[in-house]
């Protein structure tokens, strides 16, 4: 038992959002989630983002190669978000612009999703986890080439201390508590999650 982590909980307080490499061209090599499913997915990283005011960095690699520019819902809906197209570096840890952008929130928690898992989420998570940040991988925000990829880098991350999340869960544990903003969480999750929608529809009608 001495090997477990003990539970940290996200602090919308403490916590940035990490937006790595969610490129045109890199998008097209996520197969662990089917297109539609991931767009989805980011873009409910983002509202949730924005929705508790969350500081958020967006960073591309080597936009003039086949990777590609970043999406361009992402750059819409954070115009004056910290952006950083790192020239070539691959681990954006290794980008002096991007470390700084986020030791400048003086937050702790990193919420970070990716293209690739392995690589552009898997680097940047066990360079920051070895600088002392608690780090909260989004899992089905971050995408890579197949499901033994995935697993792989998954068991990487957690071994060196990183939580893994669903987008939807990140949502529920900064949230905390329904009564803090039910019709505001509410609308959010249903934009996202058609069942969610029929959930509120429910719960409308019965006011």
């Amino acid at each position: 038992m001495s090997n477990v982590t003990p539970y940290k909980r996200l602090d919308k307080d403490d916590a940035v959002v990490l937006m790595v490499d969610h490129q045109t061209g890199l998008i097209s090599l996520v197969q662990d989630f089917s297109p539609n499913e991931f767009k989805n997915n980011v873009l409910a990283l983002a509202d949730i983002a924005r929705f508790f005011k969350l500081p958020t960095i967006l960073t591309t690699s080597f936009e003039q190669g086949p990777n590609g520019p970043l999406v361009p819902e992402l750059k819409a809906m954070f115009p004056d978000a910290p952006y950083i197209p790192r020239p070539g570096q691959i681990n954006a840890w290794d980008n002096a612009d991007f470390v700084k952008a986020i030791k400048d929130t003086g937050r702790k928690q990193l919420i970070i999703a990716g293209v690739v898992t392995d690589v552009c989420v898997a680097f940047p998570t066990l360079s920051a986890i070895a600088e002392g940040f608690d780090v909260f991988v989004v899992t089905d925000a971050s995408g890579t080439f197949n499901e033994t990829v995935q697993q792989a880098a998954w068991q990487r991350m957690t071994a060196a201390g990183a939580q893994l999340m669903n987008w939807f869960s990140v949502a529920c544990e900064l949230h905390r508590d329904w009564r803090n903003d039910i019709e505001g969480l509410g609308h959010l999750l249903s934009e996202r999650l058609p069942n969610y929608r029929n959930l509120m529809n429910s719960y409308a009608a019965k006011k």
